[in-house]
């Protein structure tokens, strides 16, 4: 009877669950689970940190719908990647961290890196725990990978004691579980849904909020908006899904939109800091929220009609009755696109400014052109990624990855680390702020060693922008840890193997993004960019 070890037991029923990648950074504590991986064709991705490696499983599971894994050492390794499954509990992102763990004969005598994780995680996970039986294994892996898909979603932990994954156990005796999560998502019911429908054909100016919750149904959500002739704003993962350029999406007029409708259908929604807590919809607007998490329903916003159910099927459930919305050119509509054509036009003209240190809007102008529609882009910052996201030009769901709503800095590189080996034909690219960038600035040293060829560019002011502006606002005249400086970023790209090019003038910009293109190398384009008082949304609501 053929033998196995745990981190094989482990590595298989990962494979079974669906798992095709595994994000490491090596440790003996871990040794039987990557021995596993490598026996069942689990592709590896070895990383520089452990806060890296937990930011590239989340950004996995965000872009493939699978089960995004990391593995790390004992101790320091599961500390170091806190930060990343924090991260992903608050983006609401499945994904499983394996950690390992002191040996079970060594239990409370001081093993090296000996320590109880799971307690750790408690508040930061949808399930945390400790394998104890090598022949469970399995078992374990699958409750964990039922939690990580529950409701919207969120990070699991499991550590399993080194001595467990060395255990050899007859391959007969395990039982590998099988049908052991909900398949099919949770639709609304069909009076619901007549309600719903009733609600929106009888708006006379509604508009589409689209938030992380929806996680698919984009040609059923272009189908609803142009059928309600309704404004439409995405947030999160909903980036992409009205193309860039659909003349119903709207960029800059979401609060002017929130002020004047009636209706606001809001599809995966958190009202929190990002959409000012919902406190900018009218008092007399009827908000439908549609959200598989029932906690989400009425937080901070009261919701007239509450619906615990999946957004991305209850989008095709309304998309199936859009004959039903009977509406011509809407006034409302009209107003609110001319609106937004007006702030368009205000963006350009400071977009159109010349010369040196490159304006704020010029630069995010540039590079989003640069990226197009077809790429898949990281962002990683404060100020200037708000600046650079109403120009992005992200026209695919999912392919604008930021952190969400914990506000982590450092997921820029890991993020694009994942994005290129789950699409490696894609240009991916990461827009960073100067602050950002040294977070995970290390990871260059995987894109080199794996071959892939990311294009990074960064924002250089040389400040903490948002952080110097609070400081000028209320401490003038003692303004402490604000300056970075005008660093060479772009020299340790090169330093590392990469292409890295510095530029100062706007007209230098765009040939100096193809350049970085054309190295076919990892490459960092680091752009001194002028110093403004702006404040992101992060701050400013």
């Amino acid at each position: 009877m053929a033998k196995i070890h745990g981190g094989q037991i482990i590595a298989r029923a990962l494979k079974n669950e669906g798992v095709d990648t595994l994000f490491t950074l090596t440790g003996g504590h871990i040794v039987p689970i990557l021995d596993g991986c490598v026996q069942e064709g689990i592709r590896i991705i070895d990383l520089r940190h452990e806060q890296a490696v937990a930011h590239a499983a989340e950004a996995y599971g965000r872009l493939t719908g699978k089960l995004g894994v990391a593995a790390v050492t004992a101790g320091p390794g599961v500390t170091d990647a806190v930060t990343g499954v924090a991260n992903a509990f608050f983006a609401e992102t499945p994904m499983l961290l394996l950690g390992g763990r002191h040996l079970m004969r060594q239990e409370m005598m001081g093993g090296l890196q000996e320590m109880d994780h799971p307690r750790m995680f408690g508040s930061i996970t949808k399930w945390a725990g400790t394998a104890w039986q090598t022949d469970r294994l399995a078992d374990y892996v699958a409750t964990a990978s039922r939690a990580a898909f529950s409701g919207r979603g969120g990070p699991v932990f499991l550590d399993v004691p080194m001595d467990l994954q060395f255990d050899m156990v007859d391959e007969d005796s395990i039982s590998w579980p099988e049908q052991y999560r909900a398949g099919l998502p949770q639709g609304a019911t069909a009076s619901v849904i007549d309600r719903i429908v009733e609600i929106l054909a009888g708006a006379d100016r509604p508009m589409i909020f689209a938030g992380a919750g929806l996680r698919g149904a984009a040609e059923a959500l272009v189908v609803v908006a142009e059928a309600l002739e309704a404004p439409t704003y995405l947030n999160s993962r909903a980036r992409g899904s009205l193309a860039f350029g659909h003349r119903l999406l709207g960029n800059h007029t979401r609060s002017a939109a929130f002020a004047g409708a009636d209706v606001v259908l809001a599809l995966g929604v958190d009202w929190d800091f990002r959409t000012g807590y919902g406190r900018k919809i009218s008092p007399d607007a009827t908000v439908i929220q549609i959200d598989a998490e029932a906690t989400k329903i009425g937080w901070n916003r009261p919701a007239h009609l509450g619906v615990v159910a999946d957004p991305t099927e209850v989008v095709r459930q309304i998309a199936d009755f859009a004959d039903r919305f009977e509406t011509s050119d809407r006034a409302w509509t009209q107003e609110i696109i001319a609106a937004e054509l007006v702030k368009s036009e205000a963006a350009a003209v400071e977009a159109s400014t010349d010369g040196s240190p490159v304006h704020p809007q010029r630069f995010a102008r540039e590079v989003a052109s640069f990226f197009g529609t077809d790429s898949i882009v990281a962002v990683d910052g404060g100020d200037i990624v708000s600046t650079t996201a109403r120009w992005l030009q992200v026209s695919h769901q999912g392919h604008l990855l930021d952190a969400g709503s914990f506000g982590t800095l450092g997921t820029g590189a890991p993020f694009a680390i994942a994005a290129k080996v789950a699409f490696p034909d894609k240009l991916v690219g990461i827009v960073y702020g100067d602050g950002a960038f040294a977070f995970n600035g290390m990871e260059y040293d995987s894109m080199v060693r794996l071959g892939l060829p990311i294009i990074g560019v960064v924002g250089n002011d040389g400040v903490w922008n948002n952080i110097k502006t609070f400081h000028r606002m209320f401490y003038p005249d003692r303004m402490v840890a604000t300056d970075l400086g005008i660093r060479p970023y772009h020299a340790m790209v090169e330093g590392l193997g990469g292409h890295g090019e510095f530029v100062e003038d706007s007209a230098d910009l765009v040939p100096a993004l193809e350049r970085a293109r054309a190295s076919g190398k990892p490459a960092l384009v680091n752009v001194h960019i002028a110093e403004t008082m702006r404040m992101s949304s992060n701050y400013s609501q």
